[in-house]
C-alpha cells in the first residue's frame, strides 16, 4: 500500500493488475486502484477536483483533471473515510501513476493534497536487471 498525509488528510492507494481485462498480446493493460481518504484534522473537506498524470513504461504522460471522483465530491467530517475505486489501462505491461485533489475546507479555503505516486506493475512486465 502507498500513502501520503497532506494538512491531515491521509490518502492510501492499492492499485491491482487486472489480468481479466487485459490483453497483453494487443498491448492493453488495465489496473484498478482503491483510494481510501481519510481526514484526521478538525474541520470538515469537501472533494472539489483530481488531477492525475499517468506515465507508462515508454515514458509517456497522460494528464487527466476532472470534478470529484468516481462521480461524487464527498465531503468529510473529521475522522470520517471515503473509499473508492477506479481503473487505468496502459499500452505498456507497467507504469506509474501521481495526483492531487483539491479539497475545499470549511472556511473556503482550498488546498492540494498529494496522492502518492505509485507503480502499476502486471506478470507481463519483462523489465531485466543487467
Amino acid at each position: 500500500m502507498y500513502e501520503s498525509v497532506t494538512r491531515q488528510i491521509r490518502i492510501t492507494v492499492e492499485p491491482q493488475y487486472l489480468e481479466e481485462q487485459s490483453k497483453p498480446d494487443q498491448d492493453y493493460h488495465v489496473w484498478a486502484y482503491t483510494i481510501g481518504i481519510e481526514n484526521h484534522g478538525r474541520e470538515s473537506v469537501t472533494l472539489k477536483t483530481r488531477h492525475w498524470k499517468i506515465t507508462d513504461a515508454n515514458g509517456r504522460v497522460q494528464e487527466v483533471r476532472g470534478a470529484g471522483v468516481v462521480g461524487e465530491q464527498p465531503t468529510l467530517e473529521p475522522g470520517e473515510r471515503f473509499e473508492y475505486t477506479s481503473g487505468a489501462p496502459l499500452p505498456t505491461a507497467s507504469g506509474f501513476m501521481v495526483g492531487s485533489y483539491q479539497m475545499e475546507v470549511d472556511d473556503g479555503t482550498m488546498i492540494d493534497v498529494a496522492i502518492p505516486a505509485f507503480s502499476l506493475d502486471s506478470p507481463h512486465d519483462v523489465r531485466r536487471v543487467h
